[in-house]
């Protein structure tokens, strides 16, 4: 009689259920609620730029595929790829920056290490980051959204740039960032108007008007950034289906947000503990690399203590150049940053193995 051969490997015995395929798309869809307010917001043309994105990142990759003889279309990660290229494009930005941008993050950041997984930068984060520097004016151009009473294709600076135009200059002094705003008359939703007086007259706590509309979406800026409130509703859906896991995303904003509320008000000269830190987390693109970005299991570090130093130091990073650099945005670069620290960091925070019991060695004891 036959007997059944039976494979006897080492403990433990895991199964998960997720895949790379199921990965990608459970990301592709938690995006999805930011991207479509992206459309409403900054109309059709916004629509064409993430139809573009992902186009480009699928033709690419299904033209690797033809030559080196795989099949890889369908575990989503070329369409993912092009979605966040096209959320982080400004909603007039020329069709050929995401076509660059997304054959820059398929061809050479993703194919040439080797393909999904080899990477050692997130593929649309690279790109972004390349056609940023290559094409600085046109990354830099914006337009109001249709809920400030604009539907015009005229270029806007975002909130951050407005603040960093204005510190560079020396024409505001003593202001927080919310005041930097109103003095520059930068327009805000009567919504926010409305929710900033009830939160004074009736909870008496201070809320910026501009905070408000930062948090729901009603500002200039990239196509899927804008809406912090979906990116957080996204992020959730994420949480839930245990895609990604708390402790880049938290050990990040937690750091930035100390410390733009420890140091951010000394540019303003405000002088320490004086930062408004609320309105800079809901503004750029700090949410969207918090939850979409920062926690890209290929090229973040495997262990939770590793997550912990990466999430803290990408808030450290982004901090500095947000406040202190040139540029108004710094978040892609603070990611980038981390990233090349990844393989030191998981070199020196080692997983305790499964069933490992460390015993540590008796001290001698000193001879009288």
């Amino acid at each position: 009689m036959d007997v059944p051969k039976t494979i006897v490997s080492s403990s433990p015995h895991l199964h998960a259920r997720s895949s790379t395929a199921s990965i990608m798309w459970d990301v592709s869809i938690a995006l999805a609620p930011a991207a479509l307010w992206g459309v409403y917001v900054f109309g059709l043309r916004a629509l064409a730029v993430l139809l573009v994105s992902i186009a480009s990142s699928v033709l690419v990759e299904y033209l690797l595929n033809r030559f080196s003889k795989e099949s890889t279309l369908a575990d989503g990660s070329a369409f993912l790829t092009g979605l966040l290229i096209g959320m982080n494009m400004p909603p007039d930005a020329a069709f050929a920056v995401p076509v660059i941008a997304s054959a820059f993050a398929m061809f050479v950041v993703k194919w040439t290490f080797g393909g999904l997984g080899a990477n050692w930068i997130n593929p649309a984060l690279a790109g972004r980051v390349f056609v940023f520097f290559s094409f600085t004016g046109l990354m830099n151009t914006y337009r109001l959204p249709r809920t400030l009473g604009s539907v015009d294709a005229l270029g806007s600076a975002s909130m951050l740039t407005e603040m960093k135009l204005a510190i560079g200059e020396g024409t505001v002094e003593q202001l927080s960032s919310a005041g930097i705003l109103a003095s520059l008359d930068y327009p805000f939703t009567s919504f926010a108007g409305s929710v900033s007086s009830w939160f004074q007259e009736v909870l008496g706590i201070t809320l910026s008007p501009y905070t408000v509309d930062a948090f729901f979406g009603n500002i200039s800026g990239c196509i899927g950034e804008v809406s912090a409130f979906l990116l957080l509703a996204g992020a959730a859906y994420l949480f839930i289906r245990k895609v990604i896991t708390w402790q880049i995303p938290v050990t990040f904003l937690a750091t930035f947000s100390l410390l733009a509320w420890i140091f951010g008000g000394v540019r303003n000269g405000l002088g320490l503990f004086q930062g408004d830190f609320v309105l800079q987390l809901f503004s750029g693109g700090m949410i969207l690399g918090a939850f979409f970005m920062a926690t890209d299991m290929v090229t973040s570090p495997t262990t939770s203590k590793g997550m912990l130093i990466f999430g803290a130091g990408i808030g450290f990073f982004a901090f500095l150049l947000r406040y202190f650099g040139s540029l108004p945005e710094s978040v892609s670069l603070a990611i980038i940053v981390m990233n090349i620290f990844v393989p030191t960091i998981d070199r020196y925070i080692l997983p305790k193995r499964f069933g490992e019991v460390i015993v540590e060695p008796k001290k001698k004891e000193a001879k009288a």
